[in-house]
């Protein structure tokens, strides 16, 4: 049975994997890149600059920045779209889903100590 957390037990939550995140060796990411890696990751491809800038509202430069650095994490990629050359669309990696499965284990293991 789902029981909703409390505001205090949300922010400890939020607290509590922002904690473990800087204590361990992963790559420290900034809230919107962390919104921009789970977007990709957990909405269907395909995913371009423009349709990133578009559902999270920030401009393309934005979305342009957050991409180059989480490149060079290896998190995602970026690779011509051969049906429209004009795009670039952004690939999911096996690094960046294993960042992400370590997150959600992470988030899991927090929450039931709530």
């Amino acid at each position: 049975m789902y029981n909703p957390l409390s505001t205090g037990q949300a922010l400890r939550l939020w607290h509590d994997v922002g904690l473990a995140q800087v204590k361990d060796a992963e790559p420290d990411l900034s809230v919107r890149q962390m919104t921009i890696l789970l977007t990709i990751y957990l909405e269907p491809p395909p995913h371009t600059v423009r349709a990133l800038a578009a559902t999270l509202r920030v401009s393309k430069p934005v979305i342009t920045r957050a991409l180059d650095a989480m490149g060079k994490l290896e998190l995602v990629t970026r690779k011509r779209d051969v049906k429209d050359l004009r795009n670039v669309l952004i690939q999911r990696t096996v690094k960046g889903s294993l960042f992400l499965e370590r997150l959600g284990d992470l988030v899991a293991a927090r929450s039931k100590e709530l």
